[in-house]
């Protein structure tokens, strides 16, 4: 039996109707869900004692199962005399006092002011199918009509998927009328019993328009949000932020629906806002195994990535977190990421405060009562403490912040809040023993911590001056080692022009290691060379100077002199242009003119190292021939887990060596380097740097 119409026009047709009801007979039919589904939200806002007027009834129980429940006086209208005639058959004994009227609602019969309550329950979306001028004409007379049957004070409840067109005309009218506008989510159309199989899930609203005393002048707008039936309302300043906050909540279900089929969307990512604050919390992917062999106990489970460490290659790229689930063997994996700026007590609370949400995104065929384990490493949830935020005119918001790595010590990060996922610059804290006064303090906020939240740095604390955290530093510094007698150069009298400051790490461990090196540092941002002094332990000397240019004016100004005078060239610039694939360096620092620039002031034996971060491998080719035109001799090193590639340039092809040679020149650098006395970490291995530089 299709009741399905032909046009979704047929939905404001009394023709269309009549006949619906007579094919469908007695049957009831629930719009949006059951009185279940809705009771939550309906006895929130009528009152036992309320006179309610139900518009477009049909054979719905709803109006029923409210009178059993203690709401007795109620007045059903609809256009179809064949479901009028079924309802007042099926109510004349069991519910007396309620009625059941034939009505065109836009046209009711009713005197002003004479309901607190018009409950209308699919009826605005059947009605409203399109924007048409007719359409618009006949919803304004109908809205009028709701208008003026209630009383001031009394509520227009409008049961709706919230369509965007019936969004923008509910929302719209009432609130220019000066009424309050508030939106629950009520419940979702996987929970409604109707026949009709929806392509995907839509989320039901509930728009409740309380009707105010008309006032002169503007009306005042107050619109509201609750995002469950009992939540707490949010207040949003305008239409246009409502209907957003509606579309995701409606896209939020969409994915719910595609994640419950057997074959999902693949890899998924969301994040759930403080309710409060509307302020990202937490930030999900949602990984899916398929080769995973399924058993009882590894359908499902949630991976809580310590705070500061969702930059991380294994959480923080989708390749990462693939290898992620696959090692943990469960068929769908939920990583959560914590956001900076909010608070949060320990695992305990963060799993009560997960538990409910993340189950909405379980997969099907998911056992009942299965206990759903939460993951994390080391059994805590990290550390990460702001040390410092401000905004730089060229690189927008940034902040300073300490965290706990896997070793328990601590790193000190620089983050632009524009890519608030990548490390823009990284240093290890020394870990010094602590004074007595530091000491003093630690008892003392020992007091104040919860149990498994560790205690936070000092802001005071000092560099560890000798150690690269970045890889794709070390394969800059292992690529040293393509100069002359690599032995020989940390003694050696070496020039050398760094473009991109960052947090200094690089440059000063050239100064600090390489005791006869002249160093240019140039930045384009001076906030970036304050931080790098303030936060990271930078200083100029006499050997290392900081020019605040920007690169390309700086190395164009050089190259009119026409003078080889730099040994090594370092580029580590990333891009601010999103639009672009390559996001290190900006594109004018490949192109061919700026190239020969580079070239014409680098020494004849020197070498020209650059950091590569594209994604696009079309554009990674071009630049690679590009470089190679300018550059006859090109190694590239691919930094393990990660997008960066380090490129080696040289301007002598017969100077090119073999994999084998290269690391016995990288052996040679750091058999000098780790010298009594030199600093230099022990954890590092500069050979495995060239271990897997290709010859372009």
């Amino acid at each position: 039996m299709n009741l399905l119409p032909k046009s979704s026009r047929e939905f404001g047709s009394v023709d269309y109707w009549e006949k619906f009801f007579q094919q469908r007979g007695k049957k009831t039919f629930e719009w949006y869900g059951s009185y279940l589904d809705l009771c939550g939200v309906l006895h929130k806002y009528i009152k036992a004692k309320d006179k309610v007027l139900v518009v477009g009834c049909g054979n719905s129980e709803l109006s029923e199962q409210l009178y059993d429940v203690g709401y007795p006086d109620i007045v059903n209208i609809d256009i179809s005399e064949v479901v009028i005639k079924q309802m007042k058959e099926r109510n004349a004994s069991k519910r007396p006092q309620m009625s059941f009227l034939q009505m065109d609602m836009t046209k009711m019969e009713f005197p002003d002011a004479s309901f607190q309550v018009v409950l209308d329950k699919g009826t605005l979306d059947a009605v409203l199918t399109d924007e048409e001028e007719k359409t618009l004409e006949k919803v304004d007379r109908m809205l009028a009509e709701v208008a003026r049957v209630l009383q001031v004070g009394g509520r227009y409840l409008c049961i709706s998927l919230a369509q965007a067109h019936i969004l923008k005309k509910i929302v719209g009218y009432f609130s220019r009328e000066g009424w309050m506008v508030r939106v629950h989510q009520v419940t979702s159309s996987q929970n409604q019993t109707s026949e009709i199989e929806p392509q995907f899930s839509l989320p039901v609203f509930a728009f409740i328009m309380t009707k105010f005393r008309p006032v002169s002048g503007s009306a005042l707008q107050i619109l509201e949000l609750c995002a469950q039936e009992q939540g707490k309302p949010v207040r949003l300043e305008n239409t246009e932020r409502l209907a957003e906050a509606v579309r995701e909540r409606q896209r939020y279900a969409w994915l719910r629906s595609q994640l419950n089929r057997k074959t999902g969307p693949g890899s998924v990512s969301l994040d759930l806002c403080d309710g409060s604050s509307g302020q990202p919390r937490y930030t999900l992917h949602v990984v899916d195994t398929p080769t995973v062999k399924l058993s009882r106990d590894n359908h499902f489970a949630i991976f809580i990535i310590p705070q500061g460490r969702e930059t991380e290659w294994l959480f923080g790229m989708e390749e990462g977190r693939k290898q992620l689930a696959a090692s943990a063997g469960f068929r769908r994996l939920i990583t959560v990421a914590l956001h900076r700026d909010q608070q949060y007590q320990g695992m305990d609370s963060i799993q009560a405060e997960l538990s409910g949400k993340v189950m909405e995104l379980a997969p099907p065929g998911l056992p009942a009562q299965q206990q759903v384990p939460f993951l994390s490493v080391g059994g805590d949830i990290g550390v990460r403490t702001i040390q410092h935020r401000d905004c730089s005119s060229l690189s927008g918001d940034y902040v300073i912040e300490d965290v706990q790595g896997n070793d328990k010590r601590y790193f000190r990060r620089l983050i632009f809040l524009s890519n608030r996922n990548v490390v823009q610059s990284e240093a290890r804290l020394l870990t010094d023993t602590p004074n007595r006064a530091q000491k003093k303090r630690k008892k003392d906020k020992k007091k104040l911590r919860p149990a498994d939240a560790p205690e936070n740095p000092p802001a005071s604390q000092p560099i560890d001056k000798g150690f690269l955290c970045c890889e794709h530093h070390k394969a800059m510094i292992a690529g040293l080692a393509l100069l002359k007698n690599p032995e020989m150069l940390p003694e050696a009298a070496l020039s050398l022009l760094v473009v991109g400051l960052g947090g200094g790490s690089l440059p000063l461990f050239i100064h600090d290691h390489f005791l006869e090196s002249h160093i240019d540092a140039v930045e384009i941002d001076p906030s970036m060379l304050e931080v790098a002094t303030r936060w990271f332990g930078f200083t100029q000397s006499d050997r290392m100077k900081v020019h605040i240019a920007d690169g390309l004016d700086y190395v164009t100004s050089l190259a009119r002199e026409a003078q080889p005078r730099y040994d090594v060239i370092m580029f580590d610039v990333d891009s601010k242009d999103p639009t672009v694939g390559m996001s290190c360096p900006p594109p004018a620092f490949v192109d061919h003119d700026f190239l020969q620039n580079v070239k014409r002031i680098l020494t004849p034996e020197g070498v020209f190292i650059l950091n590569l971060v594209c994604r696009d491998s079309g554009l990674k080719d071009s630049v690679l021939a590009g470089l190679k035109k300018v550059f006859p001799l090109l190694y590239v090193r691919q930094i393990e887990g990660e997008v960066n590639e380090i490129l080696f340039c040289q301007l002598q092809p017969e100077h090119r060596v073999a994999t084998p040679e290269l690391l016995e020149m990288a052996q040679a650098l750091e058999r000098t380097l780790r010298r009594p006395g030199k600093g230099f970490d022990s954890t590092y291995i500069l050979a495995d740097m060239l271990k897997t530089v290709k010859i372009v």
